[in-house]
C-alpha cells in the first residue's frame, strides 16, 4: 500500500485530520497533480486554518503550475494566519516565498 492510500484510508475514517490531509495534498504534488495537491491543502486549510506551512507549499503549487497571483494570494493569508500562530519560523518562510514572487 502505498503512502498516498494510507493517507486516504485514514481519510476515510477521519475525513478532517488535518495531518493526513496535508500529507496526501503533499503525494499528489509530489506526484505532479497540482489540481489534486491544491484541493487537499485547501481541505487541510479548512479543517485547521493555523496548519501555516499548508499555505507555503500550496503556493508553491499554485506559482509551479503559473498561477502566480493565487500564490501570492494564499501566501498573503498564510502569513496572516502565521503571525496569528505566532509561527516566525513559518511566517519567514512565506515570506521570503512571497518576496521571490511579486
Amino acid at each position: 500500500m502505498s503512502r498516498l492510500d494510507q493517507l486516504l484510508k485514514i481519510l476515510a475514517a477521519e475525513p478532517g485530520d488535518a495531518f493526513a490531509l496535508y500529507g496526501a495534498a503533499q503525494e499528489y504534488a509530489k506526484a505532479g497533480d497540482a489540481a489534486k495537491a491544491v484541493e487537499f491543502y485547501d481541505r487541510c486549510l479548512a479543517a485547521d486554518p493555523a496548519y501555516c506551512y499548508a499555505y507555503y507549499h500550496k503556493a508553491r503549487v499554485q506559482a509551479d503550475s503559473g498561477d502566480t497571483s493565487e500564490a501570492i494570494a494564499t501566501l498573503r493569508t498564510g502569513l496572516d494566519a502565521a503571525k496569528r500562530a505566532g509561527d516566525a519560523k513559518a511566517a519567514g518562510e512565506i515570506a521570503a516565498l512571497l518576496d521571490s514572487l511579486t
